[in-house]
């Protein structure tokens, strides 16, 4: 199977055959999956090296000139590093642009510090505007690329990862969470490719599991309708992201929620990418264990 970041550059390179008004900017990062696409357009083809704020100062100057730019890179270079670009070039200028990451909170541990980023979607929550897309599976990021860069002129982050979930979701980008499965004793969301291990955590207890492959906006209506007062929230990112985002769709009703996801600690040494799934309690065997110590006598095994 190819990876979301596989499916990223054949999609794009198919968007930029299809409309004209399509730009894509790296720093870089996937140049050379972007080669045939760059011969085919390169006047929509751009690599500025690595210039993370150009990058995303370009992508800005597209909009303004009528273009829907695409802009790549790996998360901690898209969002942490230029956000003053981001902040200023697309929210303050109000254009809009897809901002496509590589490499999310761990996925490439060798790397170090300096190319992880669990806090992409907390820094991004401090800006108006932004629909944020986790897929948790290359078919979903091909379908919420599709919808990302048809999607007017909005403000969209798309966070692809090499972490995968067996099987896609029928997601759409203006789409709420999916109810894979329902129960009695609380209810777990997970996010992106969170699936996987939540399911198999999960497997023998008798709770909802709702699927979030678009966080923001967050679809309180669904957290809502699924009538549980306890609920665990399973990110990919650091922990806690979207705690605030339940309490407040549940503001008026007595509730409990954990937010499981990236710890604080920085990890400092490499491993491999299970390992920090391990580390920061993200497993199947250690999300079982926290989901069930925190709903306790809710949750009845079947």
């Amino acid at each position: 199977m190819d990876t979301m970041r596989d499916r990223f550059i054949s999609t794009t390179g198919h968007l930029l055959d299809e409309d004209p008004r399509v730009a894509v900017v790296l720093a870089d990062i996937s140049a050379d999956g972007f080669e045939p696409a760059r011969h085919r357009h390169p006047e929509r083809v751009i690599n500025v090296g690595i210039r993370e704020q150009l990058l995303v100062g370009v992508g800005g100057g597209l909009a303004l000139a009528g273009l829907r730019p695409v802009v790549h890179t790996f998360a901690s270079f898209l969002v942490e590093r230029p956000f003053e670009q981001v902040k200023l070039d697309f929210g303050h200028q109000d254009v809009g642009g897809v901002l496509v990451s590589a490499g999310g909170s761990y996925d490439w541990p060798a790397g170090g510090f300096t190319h992880m980023a669990p806090g992409d979607v907390a820094l991004l929550d401090t800006l108006d505007g932004w629909t944020v897309h986790v897929p948790g599976h290359p078919d979903e990021a091909e379908t919420l690329l599709r919808h990302a860069v048809a999607a007017g002129d909005d403000r969209v982050y798309v966070r692809l990862s090499l972490q995968s979930n067996a099987h896609p979701l029928p997601v759409r980008g203006d789409s709420g969470f999916v109810t894979v499965r329902e129960g009695r004793g609380g209810t777990v969301v997970a996010v992106g490719p969170m699936l996987g291990q939540v399911l198999a955590a999960v497997a023998d207890l008798d709770v909802t599991v709702l699927y979030a492959a678009t966080v923001r906006p967050f679809d309180g209506a669904a957290l809502r309708a699924a009538g549980h007062p306890d609920v665990v929230l399973v990110e990919p990112y650091l922990a806690g992201t979207s705690t605030a985002a339940a309490n407040d769709a549940l503001a008026d009703l007595p509730h409990r929620v954990l937010g499981l996801g990236v710890g604080r600690r920085e990890l400092r040494r490499y491993g491999q990418l299970e390992e920090h799934l391990a580390a920061h309690g993200l497993d199947a065997a250690s999300l079982r264990e926290r989901i069930s110590g925190f709903l306790a006598g809710a949750v009845r095994t079947p």
